[in-house]
């Protein structure tokens, strides 16, 4: 071949690149038509997935790297990433089942183990959730009890 026939031919763009996307949409693919989730599958569907992962992976690691700088740290590490996961109600509900290693617990102390100053102030912030409803906490406890009309 001259390099004239090599400045004419087409050079081969990735699906992921037609998509502006970094993840591989042809990996993608594969392991679609692989894991045999159905019979067939569009060309469009692997492209769709993997903007959606994409744009999850992106945002759990933006949180996640928050997160290490207000822990002054440079390197995200699994506690960061499921810290931001458990904080979210949306990723949570999602990933409710997953178990992360090397993560640690999630940071939480019962009320009745804090100080009796410390509890008065957070029987204080439950009230004030609770009664976020509009209706008064104390009123409520009054309409418990029986009846006193005779």
């Amino acid at each position: 071949m001259s390099t004239l026939e090599d400045s004419n031919r087409k050079k081969n763009i990735s699906r992921s690149g037609r998509a502006g996307l970094v993840l591989p949409v042809g990996r993608l693919a594969r392991m679609l038509k692989k894991g045999q989730y159905a019979k067939r599958i569009g060309s469009s569907a692997p492209v769709y997935l993997c903007a959606v992962l994409e744009y999850l992976v992106t945002e759990v690691l933006d949180m996640a790297a928050d997160m290490a700088r207000k822990n002054k740290r440079l390197r995200i590490t699994p506690r960061h990433i499921m810290l931001v996961i458990r904080g979210d109600e949306e990723l949570n509900s999602i990933l409710e089942n997953v178990v992360f290693a090397n993560s640690g617990v999630r940071p939480s102390i019962h009320p009745m183990l804090l100080p009796v100053s410390s509890r008065k102030k957070a029987a204080s912030v439950e009230d004030e959730e609770s009664s976020a409803d509009g209706e008064d906490a104390a009123e409520s406890d009054k309409n418990i009890g029986p009846s006193q009309d005779f």
